[in-house]
């Protein structure tokens, strides 16, 4: 195309009825570049963390399998990515100058003649939202590690996991990942990481609690040192000492490494080898046994067991059964669906447990509640049920 004449743009000018004084004195002519196609180009919306991130070197990665929903992770979040249409053609003009910059720079020759480079007619739209760490458990679930004696171990077809392979296959950030991997105890061996075989988690947790027991240690200060070399002989050290950081807190104590035992840990523990045999349990029957399985000086409470196991107070004797918050299904309604499939009305503190974890950022269990249930009065009591009626 020709390039236009400043007479060219005056008189443009003058035939919309625009007044030049009312203008900057540059002027911006555009025509398309010979490669100005639409498809090459896509545009991303940041918020300034993001920003100051790629400004200062760091990668931005997209994560998610053919059949995932894409995921945009920075080191420590994770982003939902959707495409937003604009009204709005947006131009991609290389060198182009702002009114500001302009102002600035007076001299500057007042026709300008600028290239498209591409356009487009929507943008990325990025919004923070919960890393999607399910597929993180189940993935080493397939084939939990049953001590150095197992043949299974030997003759396992199963893949097993690096950091780098959870890395491309887990849609949630670096840090995100690493974080979930201690929350649910998982351990590296040779290089890979996997979770105990729960009967083999249980062995290892009763060989250390009945060393506590024989040695009549406090539980707040068991040694490190000591726990290695009594039991060495039986099971690999690092398993042991990995049993005493899943069920313990590491601390120093004039040189010497010690463990603080988290005793509502240990109790659950005990109460889901309890209940996983039985499909329900008298809950009375049930608490008698579990009181005598801990071990000495621990006490077990029902509130221990929150997000695993579940009270019915409507069944006549009253039982109590196996309800693990990491078996329910990801996504909010779906976890609506299974939870009133399970029980038609909930309490809100029966149900706290098991939604919990699907607040978002600043968001609460009441406003999940009032978005995904209708409450009503039942005796007194504030019930949820479904607001679509369940399958």
């Amino acid at each position: 195309a020709a390039m236009r004449s400043r007479a060219e743009v005056d008189a443009t000018l003058q035939t919309a009825k625009l007044n030049p004084a009312e203008l900057l004195p540059v002027v911006h002519c555009l025509s398309f570049g010979p490669q100005a196609g639409g498809g090459e180009c896509c545009l991303l919306q940041l918020e300034p963390g993001l920003c100051a991130e790629l400004e200062a070197g760091r990668s931005l990665i997209i994560r998610g399998e053919k059949d995932e929903h894409a995921v945009l992770c920075s080191k420590d979040k994770t982003y939902d990515m959707k495409i937003a249409d604009t009204s709005n053609m947006l131009l991609f003009v290389p060198g182009c100058k702002t009114p500001e910059e302009l102002k600035a720079d007076q001299a500057s020759c007042n026709i300008i003649h600028s290239q498209i480079a591409g356009f487009s007619k929507n943008y990325w739209e990025l919004r923070r939202c919960r890393p999607k760490l399910k597929k993180l458990r189940k993935l080493l679930m397939e084939d939990p590690y049953e001590g150095p004696d197992s043949q299974k171990d030997q003759a396992s077809t199963f893949s097993k996991y690096t950091t780098e392979d959870l890395l491309n296959l887990i849609q949630a950030s670096e840090e995100e990942i690493l974080h979930q991997l201690q929350v649910i105890d998982a351990c590296k061996i040779e290089g890979y990481w996997r979770i105990l075989d729960f009967d083999y988690e249980m062995k290892l947790l009763n060989h250390v609690t009945q060393l506590i027991d024989s040695e009549s240690w406090p539980l707040s200060k068991v040694p490190l040192c000591a726990c290695l070399e009594e039991l060495g002989s039986l099971e690999p050290r690092e398993m042991i000492e990995h049993i005493l950081l899943s069920y313990g807190r590491k601390y120093v104590d004039d040189g010497e490494v010690f463990f603080e035992m988290h005793e509502d840990k240990i109790c659950r523990a005990v109460a889901q080898m309890l209940l996983q045999n039985a499909v329900k349990f008298n809950l009375s029957e049930f608490e008698e046994v579990w009181k005598q399985s801990v071990p000495e000086g621990m006490t077990t409470r029902l509130d221990q067991l929150q997000g695993l196991a579940l009270v019915d107070r409507s069944s006549r004797p009253e039982t109590i059964f196996l309800l693990k918050v990491e078996d329910l299904p990801e996504d909010n309604q779906e976890r609506f669906n299974s939870l009133f499939g399970i029980r038609e009305k909930w309490t809100e503190v029966d149900i706290t447990p098991y939604i919990q974890d699907l607040c978002a950022e600043k968001q609460t269990v009441g406003a999940l509640l009032t978005k995904y249930a209708r409450s009503s009065m039942l005796n007194g009591v504030k019930v949820y049920n479904s607001r679509r009626p369940i399958s």
